[in-house]
């Protein structure tokens, strides 16, 4: 297995109001899967596909992540964390936090993102693209989610969560890759979301795209969370 040699970014600092009442005590992340907190089961993905360092950026209910992930040692993976603080920053704004401890180069998902891809070949792409960030895609065509990419040969032509068009068959993926320069416009202690960077990094020429066969699952809304469990009883996962 090829080890990834940069850290990769886990969010998890949202508050999950679309799973309300069920994250009214707990963070999405430790929403109960076949017996286990969901982020265990990502945590040895991860690990399954050569992570070795990871940076869980937390908020809401944060502390009972950090409680039952410790530095990760159960996993095999070095795992640190970095808090909001006060007030909830946002995807963007968690990142721009935990820079100090990232060093030049990593990858982003959320915390709800189950992504069984290759990480090391979304790396590789990154370093190759000498651009300041990559986004991953997904051939979605409406279908798992609202299309919101516009992917052209081998490009990203347009993105947007707010204004679609019948030009975009993609979908964000979930899977980022930064270099830390991509985050020195971002305000510190404000919040900031990650989409809205992705856009400004597009309209500067400094995004790739890299497309994603494998299909994307998440636990982040109650369709969600329910397929993700129907699939992982029968045979998904770690």
């Amino acid at each position: 297995m090829n080890e990834i040699a940069v850290p990769i970014v886990i969010l998890a600092g949202g508050i999950a109001h679309r799973l309300r009442p069920l994250t009214e005590n707990i963070p999405k992340a430790m929403l109960d899967i076949h017996g286990e907190p969901f982020i265990a089961h990502q945590l040895r993905l991860l690990r399954s596909k050569g992570a070795r360092r990871v940076v869980i950026c937390a908020g809401y209910l944060g502390e009972m992540i950090q409680s039952f992930v410790k530095d990760g040692h159960a996993f095999n993976l070095e795992i640190t964390f970095s808090f909001d603080g006060p007030k909830l920053l946002g995807t963007g704004g968690a990142i721009r936090q935990a820079l100090p401890i990232l060093g030049d180069s990593f990858l982003v998902l959320y915390g709800d993102s189950y992504l069984n891809c290759d990480y090391q070949l979304v790396q590789n792409a990154f370093q190759n693209s000498g651009k300041q960030a990559l986004m991953t895609v997904f051939p979605n065509q409406g279908q798992w989610d609202t299309s919101n990419v516009e992917f052209r040969n081998g490009k990203i032509m347009a993105y947007s969560k707010k204004n679609q068009s019948p030009n975009m068959h993609h979908i964000d993926y979930g899977l980022g890759a930064f270099q830390s320069a991509a985050f020195s416009d971002v305000p510190r202690d404000v919040p900031f979301d990650l989409a809205d960077l992705y856009a400004q990094l597009l309209s500067r020429g400094e995004l790739a795209g890299k497309e994603i066969m494998e299909r994307f699952y998440e636990v982040g809304s109650l369709r969600g969370l329910t397929e993700f469990r129907s699939l992982f009883e029968n045979g998904i996962g770690s």
